[in-house]
């Protein structure tokens, strides 16, 4: 289990044409919940010319929903929506608010400046990608921590945690996909000295090299 979806809740905004443009881009895991996203940004500018949205739930992007809230027809919840799925993101839910400036965009400007919204929306939440992982708990005398953490610097495993008492234990968040690797690697460069405890596998979110607890 592997896919792409947003941090944090994004925003931000542009003006073009003196219409105010102002993307919003939250997380989602259901229906209901991007519904009740995209009711509480309705409800926050309740004065603006559009609020238009698309949301996309699920690991394989099953629910996809989308409005052009007036807009003409294809410039602004389609545009919104693809940008969502070309960049493979899923369980999330982005608005787009216009304020109208008086100057028309025509067809062609309205989905640029849609696509620049909900671009600048997930650019501000922040790309993230849902994994499965294992929280490894490493066990070891004190002489062999030095080679652990070069080992671990030289294949970005990042050491969450390091607790000292009579031995030393030290905590790495991993994906699933190498925690075969790591527990070889460990044995092997200690000749089997090191104590390896596995949690129950969790769903993490992953940056770079680093895994995180869902928030």
């Amino acid at each position: 289990m592997s896919y792409i979806t947003i941090r944090n809740l994004g925003e931000d905004s542009f003006e073009e044409k003196k219409s105010e443009f102002i993307g919003y881009a939250k997380r989602v895991e259901s229906d209901e919940e991007a519904k009740a996203f995209v009711t509480e940004i309705k409800n926050m500018h309740k004065q603006a010319t559009h609020n238009c949205w698309a949301y996309v739930v699920g690991k394989n992007m099953n629910i996809q929903r989308y409005s052009d809230d007036g807009e003409p027809q294809g410039t602004a919840g389609i545009p919104i929506l693809e940008v969502m799925k070309k960049s493979g993101t899923t369980d999330c839910a982005i608005v787009v608010t216009r304020y109208f400036g008086g100057v028309l965009l025509g067809t062609g400007g309205l989905t640029r400046a849609y696509t620049k919204g909900a671009s600048i929306a997930i650019k501000s939440a922040g790309i993230v990608e849902k994994v499965l992982g294992l929280r490894i708990r490493l066990e070891m005398d004190y002489d062999l921590f030095g080679k652990v953490q070069y080992i671990c610097g030289q294949n970005f495993w990042h050491i969450e945690d390091t607790e000292y008492t009579d031995k030393v234990v030290a905590y790495i968040l991993a994906e699933k996909t190498i925690i075969e690797t790591i527990e070889n690697e460990m044995i092997e460069s200690s000749s089997g000295k090191i104590t390896i405890t596995k949690s129950e596998e969790e769903i993490y979110f992953k940056e770079k090299n680093r895994l995180y607890k869902c928030i």
